[in-house]
This record gives C-alpha cells, sequence and structure tokens, in this order.
C-alpha cells in the first residue's frame, strides 16, 4: 500500500510541475495571441480603422509600470516576462497601424511627437515618433521610481495604476464601437480571447496569491470584455448604420 502511494507521488510531481509550467507559458505568451487575428486583418484588408490604437498606448504605459513595480515588490517571473512580450507586440502593432493610416490619408501634412499638440496625440504620422514618446514615459516613470522606491505607500500605488490601467484595455476599443455604432473592423476572435485569456489570468493570480491588485483588476477586465462581446451581439443584430464596403465581413463575422 505505501509503495503505491509513494509510486503515485512520484507521478503526480512531475505532473504537477508540467503543468505548473504549461500555465506560466500560458501567461508570458497567452496575452500576445488575440492580437495575431487583429494584425493578420488589417495587413490583409490595408484598414485599421476597425482598432483601436489606443488600445496600444493602455497596455504600453500598464505593462511599463507593472515593470517598475517589479522593482519595488518582487512577483511571478512568469508576469514581468509577459509585460516585456507585451510591450513588443503592441509596438509592432503600432507600427503596422501608422503605416496603414498614413499610406490611407489624403493630407500630405504630418504630425510629430515634438510638436507637442494635443489635439493629435498618439496621432502621429511616423513610428518613431510613438518609440520618442514611450521612451520619455519610461524614463521619466523609472526616474520618479527611482527617487520613492522605500515608500511602500507609493510602490503598492504604482502596482495599482499598473493594473487598473490594464484593466482599462477595452475601454477605448469600447468607446470607437459605440462612436461608430458599430464593430466593423473588429475582430470578434481578438475580444473572445482578452475574455478566455483574462478570465485564466485572474484565475492565475488568485491561484499563485499575487497581489490583490492584480486580481481585483482582472475580475474588472473580464467585465468590460463581455461588454464588449454583448456590443457586437447588440450591432449585428440591431444595425445602427449602413455596413462599410472598404472592409470585408469576414473581419468581424467569419473570424
Amino acid at each position: 500500500m505505501e509503495e503505491g502511494l509513494s509510486s503515485l507521488k512520484q507521478f503526480a510531481l512531475p505532473v504537477s510541475k508540467l503543468a505548473s509550467w504549461v500555465a506560466a507559458g500560458a501567461m508570458v505568451f497567452g496575452g500576445v495571441v488575440p492580437y495575431i487575428p487583429q494584425y493578420r486583418d488589417i495587413k490583409r484588408t490595408q484598414n485599421a480603422e476597425g482598432f483601436s490604437i489606443y488600445v496600444c498606448l493602455v497596455l504600453l504605459v500598464a505593462n511599463i509600470l507593472r515593470i517598475l513595480f517589479w522593482f519595488g515588490r518582487y512577483f511571478e517571473p512568469p508576469l514581468l516576462l509577459q509585460s516585456i512580450i507585451m510591450i513588443i507586440t503592441m509596438l509592432v502593432m503600432l507600427k503596422l497601424c501608422t503605416a496603414v493610416r498614413v499610406a490611407s490619408e489624403l493630407t500630405t501634412r504630418r504630425r510629430a511627437f515634438t510638436d507637442f499638440d494635443l489635439q493629435y496625440f498618439w496621432l502621429w504620422s511616423r513610428f518613431v515618433d510613438y518609440i520618442q514618446c514611450v521612451l520619455a514615459f519610461t524614463i521619466v516613470a523609472a526616474y520618479v521610481t527611482y527617487l520613492l522606491i522605500d515608500s511602500s505607500l507609493f510602490v503598492e500605488t504604482l502596482g495599482f495604476f499598473a493594473v487598473f490601467t490594464e484593466a482599462m484595455l477595452g475601454t477605448p476599443q469600447l468607446y470607437r464601437n459605440y462612436e461608430n455604432k458599430s464593430t466593423e473592423g473588429m475582430s470578434i476572435t481578438m475580444v473572445l480571447m482578452w475574455a478566455s485569456g483574462d478570465t485564466f489570468k485572474t484565475a492565475y493570480f488568485i491561484l499563485n496569491q499575487a497581489p490583490a491588485q492584480f486580481w481585483i483588476c482582472g475580475l474588472l477586465q473580464v467585465c468590460v470584455d463581455i461588454t464588449i462581446l454583448f456590443q457586437a451581439y447588440y450591432y449585428d443584430r440591431y444595425p445602427q448604420k449602413p455596413s462599410s464596403h472598404t472592409v470585408p465581413s469576414t473581419s468581424t463575422k467569419a473570424l
């Protein structure tokens, strides 16, 4: 009997480790997967109107703050690696969206980050301007963190802002859909992956006893995802405006 229990434990240990590695891998790369269908849609149609580039802004800010939070309060390494990979992914999305948008613009006037024109903030004509903005934000945030790293109140507030900003990920897309009275051009697959990924991520936070800020904001993120999916259902069932001919319907229904 004891030998049987010992054999069972020996078998369960590697299975448990494997499950842990799979979960960690899903955390690291799972956040990137939803953007693959959206990237392909934009690349194929050469139209980025259905995707809000403010989603990229939200995720860049959130993940930069999360990395800085790690210096004040260590958390699971997979979450740190996830932030680095997500920053790279958002920059890739921005580069594509900027190229597509500029190519379709009729005006020859170019807008730059160094113009410091708030009216065109995050609507610049060159990808390098987004890089300049991200670097400027990172340097300022890192310097403030360096000065206040010994303050537990600052560190906890930094952690809250990092995950709360990420929880607001879907709100630019939510607002864009409301403004357009349509979800045309938005990848439903992307949002479904958001919802499933955020649900998994929130459960991961709870099971691994991550700081409370992580799982509370994770629940908020799931609620936003569900609201966007409801928008997709509502605008498909009760169209508010004629469908555009510039974006094929496969971008919203076939995916």
